[in-house]
């Protein structure tokens, strides 16, 4: 029996959308395999990726989106596309009948402000996969929330309607009366690289957003944006009586939750406690006195109160001490310019499904109050808590009531006279919210001598308070190791650094302290 033939009609082979990549992968693979390479492999790979991908892709750096594409292979691909054109090749006359160049689109990345292609630019200083074009709109809002960012008055963030009207003349894709976030805004919130928060909506750079945003800076020789620059001096703010209102200010950080309004600020709305949720480098909760008739409506002034508060709960307090940050944030309070540090213990949960016993955590929280002279406050639950900043914050509306503030520059200390004399207004020295969450920054650059004391600060044993009573001695590690060198036998080596002064009550660190830190920094052989 004669088989069945099957009439019908062919289906088109598929055009390919980027032939001129996949002969450039095609060559390199055939070379490295005629030459044993097992770069082979990787062009392999990609050149299966490739040809599963149906869209035409305009340079190397698009074709990072793709899997097994990397850096070195997207930095090939366009070193090799300037060649073909600086030859006379036309990108767009290679592409197969009926597929055509998006030269009037936009790359999904960032909007231009151009329809001619534009060469990808490696990024300058490092080896990441994404750096926006020269007068893009990314771009633009990078360096518009970077210069917002190191304003000293600020408030880290921007509004979409400041972000719009800054833009237009950067970036002429922005359209002023659309409701939804430009191709460039939702490509940076896509990327980490912009934060999303309130509504209506404030957009701030997240850490990974920091860093591109100061290369970027970088680039463009943005000096004057620095803080401790001559040409930014900003004049000093003073509120009177009246002329300010007390809020909570909640660390982005604690709004975090499965449910649409997280918990906590449920109970702050329900106690009608007036806060605001912004970025915190430091703390989880600070009060802010913010200017009620502010000179700019878009950015009122506004002045940190001298209290600021650390919440931990169980779970995060016993994990805390197991990597480490239990001493390191202790450490940053200390140093964020505010006098009265609160520290909150949230007891939520039973204690003897932690990792550490009871006896443990109860001694870092005696140690914290009796030594590091914090404040401990307990509670059973958020709701509890969410009570105690209430409670804090009508106390904090009282005791600044009728009194005049006025900010200070950060170093200087707050006028320990402010609220002891009769003077019914007794003027208060305090920090700009824009100085003290600029100088809380983690990843601020930081002098050998901050460096040294985190050094130091590893080994066990040396608290905030050791490390700095070492580094005021020996501020660098040159200078110590000269000190070491200049010790005429290994004993007194490990005695030298035992008479020096610690903490408040100015104890001796000790022959153990001494002797461990001789051995770290004289031995020359591994450590056991």
């Amino acid at each position: 029996m004669a088989a069945r033939v099957r009439l019908g009609r062919k289906r088109p082979l598929p055009v390919c959308p980027n032939p001129l990549f996949v002969r450039w992968l095609t060559e390199w693979r055939d070379e490295a395999a005629s030459r044993g390479r097992r770069t082979r492999f990787v062009f392999q790979k990609a050149l299966r990726s490739l040809r599963r991908y149906p869209l035409p892709l305009r340079s190397g750096k698009e074709a990072k989106i793709l899997q097994h594409f990397g850096d070195g292979l997207c930095r090939m691909l366009d070193e090799r596309l300037q060649q073909h054109q600086a030859s006379g090749g036309d990108r767009v006359l290679d592409l197969p009948p009926g597929e055509t160049c998006p030269a009037q689109e936009e790359p999904p990345a960032e909007v231009q402000d151009s329809s001619v292609p534009v060469p990808a630019q490696p990024k300058a200083g490092g080896s990441g996969s994404y750096w926006p074009a020269r007068h893009s709109g990314a771009r633009a809002v990078l360096l518009l929330l970077y210069q917002e960012h190191l304003n000293p008055n600020g408030h880290n963030f921007l509004t979409k309607e400041e972000l719009l009207q800054r833009c237009t003349h950067k970036a002429p894709k922005v359209v002023p009366g659309s409701t939804q976030p430009w191709p460039a805004l939702r490509s940076l919130l896509h990327r980490n690289l912009v934060l999303r928060t309130h509504r209506p909506a404030r957009y701030s750079l997240t850490l990974e957003g920091l860093e591109l945003a100061q290369k970027l800076a970088e680039s463009e020789s943005l000096s004057l944006l620095n803080v401790g620059g001559e040409g930014f001096q900003q004049p000093p703010l003073e509120l009177g009586p009246g002329e300010y209102r007390v809020l909570l200010c909640v660390d982005i950080g604690e709004t975090r939750g499965a449910g649409h309004r997280p918990e906590l600020l449920r109970e702050l709305q329900r106690l009608h406690v007036m806060h605001t949720v912004r970025k915190l480098h430091v703390g989880d909760f600070v009060w802010v006195a913010q200017e009620t008739r502010p000179r700019n409506s878009a950015r009122p002034g506004e002045l940190v109160l001298n209290h600021i508060v650390e919440r931990k709960r169980l779970d995060d307090l016993c994990s805390s001490i197991i990597d480490g940050r239990f001493r390191e944030q202790k450490f940053r309070l200390k140093r964020c310019g505010l006098e009265h540090r609160i520290y909150l213990v949230e007891e939520q949960g039973s204690v003897h499904n932690l990792s550490l016993p009871e006896s443990t955590l109860l001694q870092a929280v005696t140690n914290t109050q009796v030594i590091d002279g914090f404040f401990v406050k307990r509670t059973a639950d958020i709701k509890e808590s969410a009570a105690y900043l209430a409670l804090m914050t009508r106390g904090l509306q009282r005791l600044y009531q009728g009194h005049t503030l006025r900010s200070r520059p950060w170093g200087i200390p707050g006028d320990p006279e402010s609220g002891a004399g009769p003077s019914p207004n007794p003027l208060c020295s305090l920090l700009t919210f824009g100085d003290f969450n600029t100088g809380a920054m983690k990843n601020k650059a930081q002098s050998v001598r901050e460096v040294f004391a985190r050094q130091l600060m590893q080994v066990r044993g040396v608290s905030g308070e050791k490390a700095a009573a070492l580094v005021d001695r020996y501020s660098t590690p040159a200078s110590l190791l000269a000190a070491y060198d200049s010790c005429a036998s290994p004993k007194d080596q490990e005695t030298l650094l035992s008479t020096i002064k610690c903490g408040r009550l100015q104890r001796n660190l000790g022959p153990a302290l001494s002797r461990t830190l001789a051995q770290l920094y004289c031995s020359c052989s591994p450590l056991t």
